[in-house]
């Protein structure tokens, strides 16, 4: 679907730029929501995200001993920008992605993956030993989760013949949903985003109960805003990613929006089902288990696309 907008509008206010924002804090806000009413709590205001990112603009942020300043100040920056440029690239609200080429699947998948480099850089830039474990545990989850949902992302890619997202798109609205083809790489993706994002039960980097906030525990004020956008924009590219390759590609806004919101009323789900993991069981079981699964789909495709001509 194209629009007849300046590019400068599309990129600055919709569908990139504020608008993203803006729904990244409005699904936070409904993730919080949903995981409270499945654990019958009441759960936060709908304007409660917007008034915590504005609190912590407002407020001072100390460097603290011993952290480089120029990491210090400049990892929240990346973040946010490499997971805003993710979005470039991808049918965001329904839309035809602003930029489109081939190839571009990889390039979305590396700048997702910078923002959990930025966390674990971040945590190791700072002597506190709670950060330096948080720091640990991000960059170690970063290698059981990564590879799956990538291996869960190139089935659809192998399907379609393309590494192009738009054309991925448009093979997955002509065709039948790939959740039904490939059932278990659509659950390989939505657990692997959860762990990219380190939602429960997949939290064991910033465990409130065992190292206070993680990597994140000395970030106060604008970094850790920048921080938290970061992570919400990249759950909107993650959900949009999974609705455009698995359950019928995008085709107009309604069509986003309720897809991406089914997939939210599942990942919610989830995370009340279980409790946290330990550090050992989110990395173990998942790379193992995950990756494996994953792999072999794979190579079902594969396989299936290369015998298929000849019957």
């Amino acid at each position: 679907m194209n629009l007849p907008l300046p590019s400068i509008v599309l990129l600055l206010f919709f569908p990139g730029g504020l608008f993203l924002l803006a729904s990244g804090l409005a699904y936070e806000w409904a993730d919080r929501k949903l995981v409270a009413r499945y654990q019958n709590r009441i759960g936060p205001r709908w304007f409660q995200p917007l008034a915590d990112v504005f609190k912590l603009l407002s407020k001072e942020e100390i460097v603290p001993a011993g952290a480089h300043v120029g990491l210090f100040h400049g990892l929240p920056i990346v973040a946010l920008a490499s997971a805003l440029t993710a979005a470039l690239y991808v049918p965001m609200v329904g839309f035809n992605a602003s930029y489109s080429f081939k190839g571009d699947l990889v390039v979305v998948f590396y700048l997702l993956s910078a923002m959990t480099i930025c966390i674990g850089l971040a945590g190791a830039n700072n002597i506190s030993r709670f950060s330096i474990i948080g720091a640990t545990r991000t960059l170690t989850q970063i290698f059981a989760y990564e590879a799956p949902f990538l291996l869960a992302l190139l089935g659809p890619a192998i399907a379609a013949g393309s590494w192009n997202i738009s054309e991925i798109n448009a093979y997955a609205h002509e065709n039948v949903w790939l959740i039904v083809a490939q059932p278990i790489g659509f659950l390989v993706a939505l657990v692997g985003l959860m762990g990219k994002l380190e939602l429960p039960p997949f939290d064991a980097p910033e465990a409130e109960t065992e190292i206070v906030s993680g990597a994140l525990t000395e970030y106060s004020g604008r970094g850790l805003a920048l921080f938290r956008i970061g992570k919400d924009v990249e759950l909107i590219i993650g959900l949009t990613l999974i609705a455009t390759f698995y359950m019928g590609g995008l085709t107009n806004p309604l069509d986003w929006l309720w897809k991406t919101v089914v997939l939210l009323l599942v990942a919610a789900g989830l995370q009340s089902l279980f409790a946290r993991l330990r550090i050992d069981q989110t990395v173990g079981m998942w790379w193992r288990v995950g990756a494996l699964v994953g792999l072999l789909q794979l190579l079902a495709i594969i396989v299936g696309r290369l015998v298929g001509p000849l019957f």
